[in-house]
């Protein structure tokens, strides 16, 4: 079994994970509030893949769609260094517990416990997730803003709500945007074939922001 935190930070984690779930249960959630776009702004946990990737991961863009069944599909686009877009799509199953849906990922294979802890559907929502696979056991949380920047009170609440979690202080990453990185690498690059291949793949440079076009 891998471990990326001590038994001792686990533990604690997983009390603080259990206490957060008995206040979500007591939340009155309506589903369509989290349907549309959001970006993803702030991303905590210490599972081993993402402490070797968290340095090159950069903001992408999450949608939720409510089903008629009172699921919620969600999908995820982020924009490589390159310009091209990597996608991630999953189907969330509404649970008896409002704001708690479960999923197995497409990608990874593991059973994904994910619940709506705090949500202003008009300025940002805070995700936990527990993750499981095999005998690992990781905890994710995510915060999403309905603009690509959030208020320092939201961001100090997220540091501090994961903290709580039991994720390491090092392991809560607010994502940079990807506009300004391509931005950097178009105009380091000395090699105009690069430059062009860069500008042909890109849907739009600013320097506030550069997404993934709708799938």
């Amino acid at each position: 079994m891998k471990k990326s935190v001590s038994n001792k930070s686990l533990c604690s984690g997983l009390v603080a994970v259990r206490q957060l779930s008995l206040v979500c249960s007591l939340i009155v959630f309506v589903c369509p509030q989290m349907a549309g776009k959001w970006y993803l702004i702030g991303f905590a946990t210490n599972a081993q893949w993402f402490v070797s990737r968290r340095d090159t991961m950069k903001m992408g863009t999450s949608v939720f769609t409510p089903t008629a069944d009172g699921d919620v599909d969600i999908s995820y686009a982020s924009l490589n260094s390159d310009g091209s877009c990597w996608r991630l799509n999953n189907l969330a199953t509404k649970t008896d517990i409002p704001g708690k849906f479960t999923y197995t990922s497409q990608r990874w294979g593991s059973l994904n416990d994910m619940r709506f802890v705090e949500v202003k559907s008009d300025e940002y929502a805070l995700t936990q997730t527990i993750k499981s696979k095999g005998s690992e056991l990781t905890v994710v949380n995510k915060l999403y803003g309905r603009a690509a920047d959030l208020s320092n009170d939201l961001l100090v609440k997220f540091k501090q709500f994961s903290l709580d979690s039991g994720v390491l202080p090092e392991n809560i990453v607010f994502l940079p945007k990807n506009g300004t990185v391509l931005i950097k690498a178009l105009l380091s690059s000395s090699n105009s074939k690069q430059r062009r291949a860069l500008l042909s793949n890109v849907p739009f440079i600013s320097s506030v922001s550069a997404e993934c076009p709708a799938a």
